[in-house]
Formats: structure tokens, C-alpha cells, sequence
């Protein structure tokens, strides 16, 4: 009984075990796939927005410029009242653009005169001021476009043709 194989001896024999390929392997291949998941996707969905109906490529051509009518507005400074007279430009390269600005000057003009009358004399008085002003007209235009059923990127810059703070 000597040559018998005993079940102690059988029972510690580690049973064999299928390889599993290497983390990294499956890693790089889940990123593969997953990245390639995501970039499908980003191209139909370019592809799908770019023949929507309603989107339109940018206006390109020769700038269209509409003169804005002087603003003149008080503000404080301190106990002083100041002074601010401002003649703007509206630049857009779509015609029908300028057209719903023109249609809807009422509302460009309240809410630039409210805008322009909240300013601060100090802030103005400095390069930066004006541009954070300039930015601020912008906005408040493109607001105005996009409310009346426009495309607000359409509105391309402001330009102060005349700023006159007394």
C-alpha cells in the first residue's frame, strides 16, 4: 500500500488555472473601444447638425454697420453728477441682422441707457472700463437680437465712435 497514492497527497494538488490575458491589455483595449464609441458619435452628430433645418452657417461678407443714435445719460461720482455722452455702432455681416436691430431700437435703446446709466466713473475712466463697457453693450444687444428671434452671434462687435464723460 506503499505505492498507493494517499487522498492527502491528491487533495494538495493545486489544480491548474486558465491564464487570464494582462490587466494592461484589457485596459488598452477598453480605451480603443471606447474611444472609438465616442469619436462615432461626435461625427454623426456633427453630420446630424449640420443638416438640421434651422442651423445656419455664419454670414460672411462686407461688415454692415448700423449708427446708433447718441446716448446721454447721468451718473454719480461721489457727490458730483457726471456726465456721459456715448455714439455707438452696431457691426454685423448679416443684413437681416441690422434690419431686426432697426425694427427693435426701442428695446436696443432702454436697455443700453440702463445699462450705460449704472456705470461708475472711475471704472470708465480707464482703458480696461471701457472694454469691460464695450463687452457689456455687446451682451446686452445680442440679448436683445436672440429675444426678437435672431441669432445672437450674428451681432459681431460694438464700436464707440464718440464717448465723452464731463
Amino acid at each position: 500500500m506503499a505505492n498507493a497514492p494517499s487522498a492527502a497527497s491528491e487533495s494538495n494538488a493545486a489544480p491548474k488555472k486558465k491564464r487570464s490575458p494582462p490587466l494592461w491589455l484589457i485596459i488598452t483595449i477598453a480605451v480603443v473601444v471606447l474611444g472609438a464609441g465616442a469619436g462615432g458619435f461626435m461625427l454623426l452628430h456633427a453630420r446630424a447638425t449640420a443638416r438640421a433645418p434651422g442651423a445656419r452657417k455664419p454670414p460672411s461678407g462686407p461688415p454692415h454697420y448700423l449708427a446708433l443714435k447718441p446716448f446721454v445719460v447721468n451718473f454719480r461720482s461721489g457727490q458730483t453728477a457726471r456726465y456721459l455722452q456715448v455714439t455707438l455702432q452696431v457691426m454685423s455681416r448679416d443684413p437681416a441682422t441690422i434690419t431686426l436691430l432697426k425694427q427693435n431700437d426701442p428695446v436696443v435703446r432702454n436697455d443700453l441707457l440702463l445699462l450705460l446709466s449704472d456705470q461708475r466713473y472711475a471704472t470708465l475712466d480707464t482703458e480696461a472700463g471701457k472694454q469691460r463697457l464695450r463687452a457689456a453693450v455687446l451682451a446686452a444687444v445680442r440679448k436683445v437680437v436672440s429675444a426678437a428671434g435672431g441669432h445672437a452671434s450674428h451681432v459681431d462687435a460694438i464700436y464707440f465712435t464718440s464717448f465723452v464723460m464731463q
